[in-house]
């Protein structure tokens, strides 16, 4: 298997510095690695953008560890790769699937905090289609995001609203999103319920309240490791019970995701979200060469 990651901007023979650190551990186990120019990717010059990988004699597999990009940037990637023999380990509909929240809700939504959306195009005019769709919640609190990620770190201004009932609060949140996120803003709005999870400690530069939370990264639908998703507070030694998770995970039409699950107050676990496993990031406290000697160990041809 081959891993490919982005190049640094200003040196395409070197691997951005972000990758370093993984670019280096996958090399000691024994992967071949490649770099692709993000920047030309982003920019439509995909043939440029892959011209540091050479057509392969023989079909092989690859896994991309990189810059989130678009799904339709990925679908370009992954055509390409595929011209030169090399096929990355989800195809589009896979990558789609956890990529963007909507896709893969009814597969989690028994243990995932109530969530609904609207596609961008839903409110180009107006942002009225907004309150109808958060009625669900009547007064409850939720948090915003898009179809990928939130902005956690901007927790008052572009994330967390106390009472989805009030309006003004609602709209000042909903458009200090949009204006944060401007051209990043990814597919839609998506509303999810706000639930009391177990508190961990306080983001050193945010302040936004971090819980307990878990990455899972799963490949070929079995648990391939647990990382603690935040750097700071005490975790302890208890370390979620990972059965339920992994009878979900059967259901999802991946073969390398992540599952961001957490610790509920009242002591049950939710899952708060998927991702793609390509594109999801590896917390600094992660033992890399255990990351990159399973994957190894799993055998992928």
């Amino acid at each position: 298997m081959r891993i490919i990651y982005c190049a640094d901007p200003l040196n395409p023979k070197k691997v951005d510095s972000y990758y370093e650190k993984e670019y280096e551990a996958a090399k000691t186990i024994g992967f071949n690695v490649s770099l692709i120019n993000f920047e030309e990717l982003q920019s439509n010059q995909t043939t440029r953008a892959t011209r540091q990988i050479s057509i392969q004699e023989q079909k092989e597999k690859a896994l991309y560890r990189g810059w989130m990009m678009t799904g339709e940037v990925y679908f370009q990637l992954y055509n390409h790769l595929k011209n030169k023999n090399i096929e990355l380990i989800n195809n589009i509909d896979e990558y789609n699937f956890c990529h963007y929240t909507p896709n893969s809700y009814d597969v989690i939504k028994k243990i995932t905090p109530l969530t609904v959306w609207l596609h961008k195009s839903e409110i180009e005019d107006s942002l009225d289609k907004v309150f109808d769709v958060v009625e669900v919640f009547g007064q409850g609190p939720i948090i915003l995001k898009d179809y990928v990620k939130s902005r956690k770190h901007d927790w008052n201004e572009a994330c967390f609203i106390p009472d989805a009932s009030n309006k003004n609060k609602l709209l000042q949140v909903v458009k200090s999103f949009i204006e944060l996120q401007g051209d990043e803003l990814n597919e839609g709005l998506v509303f999810k319920a706000f639930v009391n999870l177990e508190f961990l400690s306080h983001h050193p530069q945010s302040g936004a309240p971090l819980s307990k939370e878990f990455r899972i990264f799963f490949l070929e639908g079995k648990p391939l490791i647990t990382l603690e998703y935040w750097d700071e507070g005490v975790y302890g030694e208890n370390k979620p019970e990972l059965t339920p998770f992994i009878e979900i995970a059967k259901k999802i039409n991946s073969h390398f995701f992540t599952m961001d699950i957490a610790k509920v107050e009242n002591g049950s676990w939710v899952i708060l979200e998927l991702g793609d496993g390509q594109v999801s990031g590896l917390p600094n406290n992660a033992d890399l060469i255990r990351f990159y000697n399973n994957i190894k160990l799993s055998n992928i041809q």
